[in-house]
């Protein structure tokens, strides 16, 4: 994806002192690594990686405390404490990071560094998920406190010859030995080398200086970036955010769907409500096996696989009539098309009338843990097929948002390798 102008309007990508953990000061970098943060389930997932290591970063990115200010409070306290005491440290040249990620036959390479910020409809960073105030206000918060973007937002842009301009610094950098070299307990390895030489940078700014990128996974930590940036004013370090940026045409990501688990639907509720609506039959278990049936009958058309009673229930050919009632008409037919859009309009609001709130709805981006906190809860989860990235980026282009929690694509940057102070 390109536009034709110049740097003004163009991605801006400038090095950064980054702050990392120092080796020699905590049990392991695989230790102190987390998710994103709003990959980890909680609470068990926070409680997992605490317990990894008293330094590990999931203590900034979801301090335990009884109140937002008190949570906010303890995790910027954290990192002056951790900053004071050497536990992470400021690399000592700004620099733009080239960051590798590699699992079995899965290669992934891109750049991290502090992005300008703009705004939609400048068409520099297109966003194509919405957010919910509550969590940006949430991050907001957190940022504000800690003074810090403390993980990556995760951004795709398309290049041209991988033999040129920054994809080809990219390469080159790869082949050096690097900063660091870590596999986490998800069987990444992941590698870190800094870019400093002023001639390497220049290649990087040129390249991308008419380029524009879809946001792929952090649309509420992209708000927030714009939300700060307009509180402190201008020229500040706040007019910058940190991110990976990675060409798909040299790397592709993968595109999967996040789940809802519905907290107080009951299954045997959630499919009386359908019935008349939807066609409902079962479909064989083990999960796996109910997936493909899932993603069989998605070539067709709407369909999702409702799980938590100990069977699955494939739910397709929606009336409609019904459709055309509940999903509104101001958007192009393909975001009328989109399984997320009838789910939230249809299924959500007219039929379960289920608000999107977080003590009813829980977004998990593991089918098999889905099902399985539904069977926990007596609720119902409700599993969806992905949406090709294709669609995905020509609605972005349109300027048109899909639901939120539409679509996870990865591989997600590791949170804890390399973090920027705005202090």
């Amino acid at each position: 994806m390109t536009t034709s102008g110049t740097a003004e309007h163009g991605l801006r990508l400038i090095p950064f002192h980054g702050l990392r953990y120092v080796p020699e000061r905590v049990g392991s970098l695989a230790a102190v690594t987390s998710p994103p943060y709003d990959v980890v389930v909680r609470p068990d997932g926070v409680d997992h990686l605490e317990s990894a290591d008293p330094h590990n970063i999931v203590r900034l990115i979801l301090p335990q405390a009884g109140t937002p200010a008190a949570r906010n409070e303890q995790a910027a306290r954290t990192l002056q404490d951790w900053l004071a005491e050497g536990i992470l440290s400021a690399d000592p040249e700004p620099a733009l990071y080239v960051y590798e990620q590699r699992r079995a036959g899965l290669l992934q390479r891109g750049l991290i560094g502090a992005l300008a910020l703009s705004t939609a409809d400048a068409g520099i960073v297109l966003p194509h998920e919405d957010v919910m105030p509550d969590v940006v206000t949430d991050r907001a918060g957190l940022m504000r406190a800690t003074s810090a973007n403390l993980e990556p937002l995760l951004l795709t842009y398309r290049g041209d010859d991988p033999g040129t301009g920054a994809a080809e610094v990219v390469e080159r950098t790869a082949q050096l030995a690097p900063l660091l070299s870590t596999t986490t307990e998800d069987g990444f390895q992941h590698r870190l080398w800094a870019i400093t030489d002023p001639a390497e940078l220049a290649i990087v700014t040129a390249d991308l200086s008419d380029r524009q990128a879809l946001i792929a996974d952090g649309h509420h930590r992209w708000a927030t970036y714009l939300r700060l940036q307009e509180e402190h004013g201008s020229p500040t370090a706040w007019d910058f955010g940190l991110v990976l940026l990675v060409d798909t045409a040299r790397y592709p990501l993968q595109v999967r769907a996040i789940h809802r688990m519905l907290r107080r639907l009951p299954v045997a509720d959630a499919l009386a409500a359908l019935d008349g609506h939807f066609r409902v039959r079962p479909v064989d278990g083990p999960l796996p096996l109910a997936l493909d049936a899932l993603a069989d009958a998605s070539e067709r058309g709407n369909a999702f696989l409702l799980a938590g009673d100990g069977a699955f229930h494939l739910v397709t050919d929606p009336d409609l009539a019904l459709l055309d009632t509940t999903v509104r008409h101001d958007r192009p037919e393909a975001w009328r098309r989109l399984d997320a859009t009838v789910l939230h309009a249809t299924l959500l609001d007219a039929l379960w009338h289920i608000p999107d709130a977080p003590d009813q709805i829980t977004y998990i981006h593991d089918a098999a843990s889905t099902v399985a906190m539904a069977e926990r809860h007596g609720g119902t989860a409700v599993l969806l097929h992905p949406v090709r990235e294709e669609v995905v980026r020509d609605l972005a282009r349109q300027g048109v948002t899909m639901p939120r929690k539409s679509t996870s694509f990865g591989p997600k940057p590791a949170t804890g390798l390399v973090l920027r102070g705005l202090g």
